[in-house]
């Protein structure tokens, strides 16, 4: 991934942090708080901010640094979001429990670039 993809890439999930934010706040707020599923979608939202500025940090990284471990983490910076958070989403929204299976694969994900993060400071500085 570039790094303007990947800066484009973290506006545009930052972006739909606050919208998802927003709309399950308002639009789906009853319906969530009658599912039990409040909580859950919360998750999903500040997960995906939290990993989304991680995102924006490797593409400003890779300003300086040219360490093959932060595409590594960028590429599972981006899936963990679309399989945690989109997982956390799909359950909210749809009620299949079975998507809470996969929920932990999009966590691993995450630990891993932040793993990578880790490791490609470390020999970069």
């Amino acid at each position: 991934m570039t790094q303007k993809i990947i800066l484009l890439t973290a506006s545009l999930l930052g972006a739909l942090s606050v919208v998802f934010g927003a709309f399950g706040a308002h639009a789906l707020g009853p319906m969530l708080q009658a599912s039990g599923r409040l909580d859950t979608y919360e998750t999903a939202v500040k997960y995906q901010m939290y990993h989304t500025l991680a995102l924006l940090a490797v593409g400003l990284l890779l300003f300086r640094v040219e360490q093959p471990a932060l595409q590594v983490a960028a590429w599972c910076f981006l899936l963990g979001i679309v399989v945690f958070s989109g997982s956390l989403y799909t359950l909210c929204l749809t009620g299949v429990t079975w998507l809470g299976a996969i929920t932990p694969i999009g966590g691993l994900l995450l630990i891993v670039g932040w793993g990578a993060l880790f490791y490609a400071v470390s020999k970069a500085f």
